[in-house]
């Protein structure tokens, strides 16, 4: 069975605004691209992705980067009683909680954020991996 893996926002800007974390972003959506991984987001990370890509591309560029993301990456939906229990959840920052419990929830193997306080408030059903430690333990 493939690796699934879910992919923070932060995973898909450093990639589409060619931050400092670039080349890492670059390495695991090669994965994905190329069929060894299964890479799934929700429509939050979606929009997120959209807000501030848009502001330094514009929208015609913008839906196109997207179009292409999702031409390998497959959004998934969080359930009312996940929601209630992310936020009740011992992660501080909401985003990040609804996030993680969606992606416990529909049972990936991997989150991949740079969110160093995430990784520390992750459980060990899901860990939280950096591009750079992903592709480490996957390599």
């Amino acid at each position: 069975m493939a690796v699934k893996i879910f992919l923070d926002a932060n995973i898909l800007l450093d990639y589409a605004l060619n931050r400092e974390h670039y080349t890492e972003a670059e390495k695991v959506l090669d994965l994905v691209v190329n069929k060894k991984v299964h890479a799934f987001i929700t429509s939050s990370v979606l929009h997120i992705t959209c807000y501030w890509v848009s502001k330094v591309y514009g929208n015609i560029k913008t839906k196109n980067l997207l179009i292409s993301f999702l031409a390998d990456i497959s959004i998934i939906d969080i359930p009312h009683e996940i929601a209630l229990a992310a936020l009740n959840s011992r992660i501080d920052d909401i985003e990040d909680a609804l996030q993680y419990y969606t992606a416990i929830h529909h049972k990936l193997d991997y989150f991949i954020s740079r969110d160093k306080q995430l990784q520390k408030d992750s459980i060990p059903i899901l860990p939280v991996f950096t591009p750079h430690e992903f592709m480490r333990y996957f390599l």
